[in-house]
């Protein structure tokens, strides 16, 4: 006998609530998951159909404080063009030129280090 995939156990818990009109409640206990999480397989699979029960990555989809490219460059560019000066000259010289837009010290020597 074969093992179930995740996305056909989620299946069989869709179906079970959808065509043999068992409540949440019931599918939950008897597969041992959350109430919560039979809804979430409900909403996914009616919206995507079975490719929405597979397991989704848990990365995030973007980060909210990351450094905007175009001050990733510039920081790379002051660095280029001037090697002796260090991350509080170039955030100083980046936060003059980029008005608007301000980067701290931490984050050029961040810059500085990803890129080698």
């Amino acid at each position: 006998m074969r093992e179930m995939s995740v996305a056909e156990q989620r299946y069989r818990a869709v179906l079970a609530v959808i065509s043999d009109g068992r409540t949440v409640t019931e599918v939950a206990a008897a597969i041992g998951v959350s109430r919560q999480s039979l809804h979430a397989w409900l909403g996914r699979y009616e919206a995507d159909g079975l490719e929405g029960l597979a397991d989704r990555s848990h990365r995030p989809r973007q980060c909210p404080h990351q450094m905007p490219a175009v001050l990733e460059a510039a920081v790379l560019e002051a660095r280029r063009q001037h090697p002796s000066w260090g991350p509080r000259r170039i955030a100083f010289e980046i936060s003059k030129r980029h008005r608007p837009l301000a980067v701290s010290e931490s984050a050029v020597y961040r810059c500085l280090r990803r890129a080698g």
